[in-house]
């Protein structure tokens, strides 16, 4: 089984759509996922993300199915700094502090106690395993046990923070970590693969992560999202 993650293309953060060259963003990036063998499509609810989801579906004939909880997450809450916001927390966390990741829990730090960026990485981790429960993996500690034969691939459609989420928790990679080390850009592609081994214990396999080959390269690297996009990722 492959899940391909998709990032939306660049959106218009007020209105929650595309931007044109969003738009060519996701055109091209359903050119490029057309050989995949994508038999699904999920998507955020999120306008931005759904109407990237729409050219990929169009272009496979295939239906977009809604996951609720890949909506991109809120961050903030009282005392914290820089507005909570992870990517620059995590920066900090790793260059500033040099945190020990395997020896302290980045959960109880002053950065992610109080910080409303926490519950959407819990939140998003318990949605993502049911979702892998229905595609035959059942997830303990840091493996997963194959249940069923499934040869599937299934496409994400969502943002930079919902997919941090979901790609730290099945990774078992701090969230942190994630948002600094494993940024990607508007319309990256990110593989996954899980050995189909009925009966087994079996584990992700990074395929290939932040492939942008269909768009032109950004020069100033990945953009990533700098405000809490509170109306559009409200439970």
């Amino acid at each position: 089984m492959r899940i391909i993650f998709v990032r939306h293309g660049e959106p218009d953060y007020e209105k929650d759509c595309l931007t044109e060259t969003g738009r060519q963003q996701a055109a091209a990036a359903a050119e490029r996922l057309a050989g995949e063998g994508i038999s699904e499509i999920y998507a955020s609810p999120c306008g931005r993300a759904r109407e990237t989801a729409e050219w990929t579906a169009r272009r496979l004939g295939l239906p977009v199915t809604v996951l609720d909880y890949m909506h991109e997450i809120s961050w903030g809450g009282e005392g914290v700094p820089e507005e909570g916001h992870p990517w620059t927390l995590g920066d900090q966390l790793i260059a500033g502090e040099d945190f020990d990741f395997y020896h302290q829990n980045w959960r109880e730090h002053p950065f992610f106690r109080g910080n409303s960026a926490l519950m959407y990485e819990t939140l998003i981790a318990g949605k993502i395993d049911h979702f892998l429960q229905s595609q035959g993996y059942r997830h303990e500690g840091s493996r997963f046990f194959c249940e069923k034969e499934n040869d599937h691939t299934v496409a994400i459609f969502s943002h930079g923070g919902s997919g941090a989420c979901a790609l730290s928790h099945l990774l078992t990679l701090p969230f942190p970590y994630v948002c600094s080390v494993m940024p990607y850009d508007f319309t990256s592609i990110i593989v996954l693969r899980f050995a189909s081994l009925p009966g087994t214990w079996v584990f992700p396999r990074i395929e290939l992560f932040n492939d942008c080959a269909h768009i032109q390269p950004r020069a100033e690297g990945p953009a990533l999202q700098q405000k809490p996009d509170r109306a559009a990722s409200a439970p």
